[in-house]
């Protein structure tokens, strides 16, 4: 898939999830108790899916934890929501080698996971944009 096309697909989504999020009515979002799972990450206009048949999950915890894996490490640390912010860390992850594609997808995804970092929640999507604002992952229930 060449890079417009996947742009114009990023922003449609994007586009949805905001129309749902506005919709929604007042009150807090939750990322609680969800089992999100990776579908691509990288620069906003040129984001990579997730390999397929690789096993990824984050679960934000109702008291303030944050784990998962991206692929091949296990990570943990601290969340704390704030709106439409969260404050990440410190995370910790296990520090195994793995095969490409595993590596450069939880290098590429891990990176985002740090300091403070935007979300949008829509419908079953949640876009986490870095502290930089030009990298986000897309994960989905």
């Amino acid at each position: 898939m060449n890079n417009g096309i996947r742009f114009v697909l990023l922003l449609a989504i994007m586009s949805g999830m905001l129309l749902t999020a506005c919709s929604s009515g007042s009150g807090t979002q939750t990322l609680s108790n969800i089992n999100w799972k990776l579908v691509s990450y990288g620069p906003a206009n040129a984001q990579v899916p997730a390999a397929e048949g690789i096993e990824t999950s984050i679960l934000f915890s109702t008291d303030g934890k944050i784990s998962g894996n991206l692929g091949c490490n296990g990570f943990g640390g601290d969340y704390k929501q704030d709106g439409s912010q969260l404050v990440l860390g410190p995370l910790m992850s296990t520090l195994m080698a793995c095969p490409e594609p595993q590596m450069s997808q939880e290098t590429g995804s891990f990176s985002i996971l740090n300091g403070t970092v935007d979300f949008l929640l829509g419908g079953d999507n949640l876009i986490i944009t870095g502290m930089n604002g030009d990298q986000l992952i897309l994960i989905r229930q």
